[in-house]
């Protein structure tokens, strides 16, 4: 990729003309090993060159970013775009963040493509569907037969997947063992929230997760939320689970950063549905029952997310009993239960070759208000955490190359002409573009539609459906295919 970017620099088209040019700003692009001042040009949808002080005249658009920084589009591998996560809201939301390009984890399907097409800001986003007892499959223990049946079905309405919700609704560990082995034989994605009907979803959970994976293939998600202290300090807990990660190179993993957790608020008969709900409320001393979580509310301590104008926040007390309530109870609720010790360990913890354990910072946000990637990163740059080229290589670089996009995440020549512009000083996205076109711009968004990354099985019936495909190969990556670059 080096060489892409100097051929940009250094030759180039130089006599090009772009349809649009960034000028100005401070570029940094890990992938290609360049940080510093330059303008980026953009023609057809990708990047043409990028180089300092690039003629203004030959550009139909210019856009002056003096005193900010372009990078490549925020990917975030992380995100809910449901019903209950009021996904309506949510591409909106990640777009308003500076997110680019995103991975819904966990569907279910049908809400991820109804949201994708009447719900849309521009971004592309890639999607895996649930596997969840008594909704998508029978029972706890389903069989490789049903399994493969989900998958082949999930593959060819788009997906690119398969999310086990261990933590929420668990399966047995054998049944778990065998979605990941069904999924790494079709060369699909799969992903585990750890936990199954053995072990919760804490440090135990993953611990279980890595030795159900063995050699295969999987992407655990949000190391940080299994380092809450359950078992011991946070502190203790952190560094068990990044040990246990390094030299382990067929393991993917992200962290984030926000305080809050999410979770189901449903109760069926009295209890909430999920298991992570009955946890959290027992932490603290709640009964884990519909009436310990309405006290939780009233407390402060749950908080219910619900809906202003097209932004989800989280409220509290009696507000937020009645939106609980007024929804039947199926709306998501958080809890403040992410320690700051286990949060930024997990973001720059480096093995004995100095390569980052975790290989991403995400969100676990969409629907959810804590899209705070780009916001809490940018801050933890400012705090010498990370510097700015880490940051960039952990919310886009790393992503990409993990998900088989080798045409995002860098500014290489020829690259889509996916960025997203960012002020350090007030920590925050002010400006994104998906494939040259603005899709945001000071908050306010002004992209329209969501291009799906599917597979080849995919495309028709995305396309069929009045959206817009982007057809990727995991083999094109790391997931199966290379060694880490990073």
């Amino acid at each position: 990729m080096w060489g892409k970017l100097k051929r940009g620099l250094m030759k180039g088209a130089v006599n090009v003309k772009f349809d649009m040019v960034l000028r100005g700003g401070w570029v940094v692009d890990p992938a290609n090993g360049f940080e510093g001042a330059a303008d980026v040009g953009i023609a057809e949808g990708s990047v043409a060159r990028v180089a300092p002080e690039l003629d203004p005249g030959k550009s139909a658009v210019v856009h002056d970013v003096s005193g900010l920084v372009v990078m490549p589009g925020v990917i975030d591998m992380h995100v809910h775009t449901s019903r209950r996560h009021k996904g309506y809201n949510a591409h909106r939301m990640m777009a308003r963040a500076g997110v680019v390009t995103a991975l819904d984890m966990g569907g279910p399907l049908d809400e991820f493509l109804e949201f994708s097409k009447h719900n849309s800001a521009g971004l592309n986003m890639a999607g895996l569907q649930q596997v969840r007892p008594g909704h998508t499959v029978a029972g706890d223990d389903p069989g490789e037969g049903e399994i493969r049946d989900l998958l082949e079905q999930s593959i060819q309405e788009g997906a690119i997947g398969l999310k086990l919700l261990g933590g929420h609704y668990p399966m047995t560990p054998e049944a778990t063992r065998r979605v990941i082995e069904v999924c790494n034989e079709q060369r699909s994605y799969v992903a585990f929230h750890s936990g199954t009907t053995r072990t919760p979803g804490d440090l135990e959970g993953f611990v279980e997760s890595v030795e159900l994976a063995g050699e295969l293939r999987l992407h655990i998600p949000h190391i940080n939320s299994y380092c809450r202290g359950v078992h011991g300090s946070p502190l203790a807990e952190t560094a068990e689970a990044l040990s246990m990660l390094q030299g382990r190179p067929n393991l993917f993993t992200e962290s984030y950063l926000a305080t809050i957790n999410g979770t189901s608020g449903r109760c069926i008969e009295g209890v909430p549905e999920s298991q992570a709900t009955q946890r959290c409320l027992m932490e603290r001393g709640y009964e884990p029952t519909a009436g310990g979580l309405q006290e939780a509310i009233r407390d402060g301590y749950a908080r219910v997310t619900r809906e202003y104008g097209a932004e989800n926040v989280n409220v509290t007390g009696e507000e937020a009993v009645e939106a609980w309530l007024a929804e039947d109870t199926y709306v998501s609720v958080n809890f403040p239960v992410n320690s700051a010790v286990s949060r930024f360990l997990c973001a720059v913890s480096r093995d004995e070759s100095e390569r980052f354990i975790v290989d991403a910072i995400s969100t676990d946000g969409g629907g959810h208000p804590r899209n705070v990637a780009v916001e809490h990163g940018l801050a933890l740059v400012r705090a010498e955490g990370l510097t700015l080229s880490e940051l960039v290589q952990k919310i886009s670089w790393a992503p990409a190359t993990i998900l088989g996009l080798p045409s995002k995440g860098h500014l290489g020549v020829g690259a889509d002409a996916d960025l997203t512009v960012v002020d350090l000083e007030r920590c925050g996205a002010v400006m994104s573009f998906n494939a040259g076109e603005m899709i945001m711009y000071r908050g306010a968004v002004t992209g329209t539609g969501t291009t799906i990354i599917t597979s080849e099985a995919g495309e028709r019936a995305l396309r069929r459906r009045g959206l817009d495909a982007y057809v990727a190969r995991l083999e094109d990556g790391i997931f199966y295919g290379k060694d880490r670059p990073f």
